[in-house]
């Protein structure tokens, strides 16, 4: 695993054999963040990291500037490397990882982000429904920018909020966002 650009690009970290998680590609996550760049403020925006992992997209957030990113991840051993990495970087005070279950979060926070990045397990039986609930809970601010990893058999055009699908070999980019045109 490597952060691929900001201050921290090229660092190189090594998960635990034992980590249960599908890490975002390097060329998938390198293309997402190029969009990105030309869309969003990276030290004006606070980020919501759902189903983190390896904590992957935090580090390249807070790598670019960001300075206010809560990731959460449930598995012990996938947050236990998230906690490592955020100490060798001395991040603890940019990234706030919870070991907490991300629909339990959506149902109970009262918090409101400029963008949330939910990459959850390809086969998760409420993938579906994730953009949804985000949209219906009122997670994001005004012309917050959603984006949902998913697999490429998943289609939210239909979707109201939806904007454009990016995809990167096996994985896919779902870009939602309530405007005021919505």
């Amino acid at each position: 695993m490597r952060i691929v650009s900001g201050k921290f690009k090229g660092r190189r970290f090594s998960p635990p054999k034992n980590l249960k998680a599908r890490p975002t590609t390097d060329i998938a996550k390198e293309s997402l963040f190029n969009i990105l760049n030309n869309m969003i403020a990276f030290e004006e925006i606070s980020v919501l990291d759902m189903f983190a992992g390896t904590g992957s997209i935090s580090f390249e957030f807070a790598s670019r500037g960001c300075r206010n990113i809560t990731a959460l991840e449930i598995n012990p051993v996938n947050y236990a490397f998230m906690q490592k990495i955020i100490r060798e970087l001395e991040m603890g005070n940019v990234i706030h990882p919870f070991k907490y279950d991300s629909f339990k979060f959506i149902e109970s926070t009262k918090t409101a982000f400029d963008l949330i990045f939910a990459d959850p397990p390809y086969d998760h039986k409420e993938l579906e429904n994730i953009p949804h609930l985000i949209f219906e809970k009122e997670l994001l601010h005004p012309n917050g920018l959603f984006i949902l990893e998913h697999p490429k058999e998943q289609d939210f055009k239909n979707h109201p909020y939806f904007l454009e699908n990016r995809k990167y070999g096996h994985v896919n980019f779902s870009f939602f966002r309530k405007s005021p045109e919505n």
